[in-house]
């Protein structure tokens, strides 16, 4: 290495030289750290927050080129049932209480602030097995088209992209 070279001045003065911002999340790291600026961002979607005892409660907090964010409560008891998101993948992030994902026969806690990302393909369920109400953000790109639903038996034995899916 050559100790003679030195730059001149500050790089980011110049900001010609530096590459422009993503305008929108593109990679896997991008989505996952869209979904916590927005966990981060509590005063965004803590009023909006709603829980419906008949059926868990969801909103569409956000849409950009190709993806959708939703905002998920689930009050005890709640779940969605075995499913997968078709072609999307997606990131979940728990942002309060506390919410269980089963898979290919692992069961994962997951606690406020825990992601998970997962591909097309991967199906799983959540549920809430607490006693205290817990809210949930999912982002998917592509957007959500359909959640096709599995038999609870078909959860166990499903490993089409369980391998892709990954704690943060």
């Amino acid at each position: 290495m050559n100790s003679d070279v030195q730059i001149a001045g500050d790089p980011l003065a110049l900001p010609h030289l530096m590459p422009p911002p993503a305008a929108h999340p593109a990679t896997v790291a991008e989505f996952a750290g869209l979904a916590r600026a927005i966990a981060a961002d509590t005063a965004s979607w803590a009023p909006l927050v709603r829980y419906d005892a008949l059926s868990r409660w969801y909103h569409r907090l956000r849409t950009g080129p190709g993806y959708e964010v939703w905002l998920l409560s689930w009050v005890p008891g709640q779940g969605s049932g075995p499913h997968d998101h078709g072609p999307s993948s997606g990131v979940m992030t728990v942002l309060r209480g506390e919410l269980s994902e089963r898979s290919g026969g692992t069961h994962r806690v997951l606690g406020a602030g825990a992601q998970r990302v997962f591909a097309p393909g991967y199906a799983h369920e959540v549920v809430n097995d607490s006693l205290e109400p817990a809210v949930s953000l999912h982002v998917y790109y592509p957007g959500l088209t359909e959640m096709p639903m599995h038999r609870a038996e078909g959860v166990q034995g499903v490993h089409c992209g369980a391998h892709a899916a990954a704690a943060l």
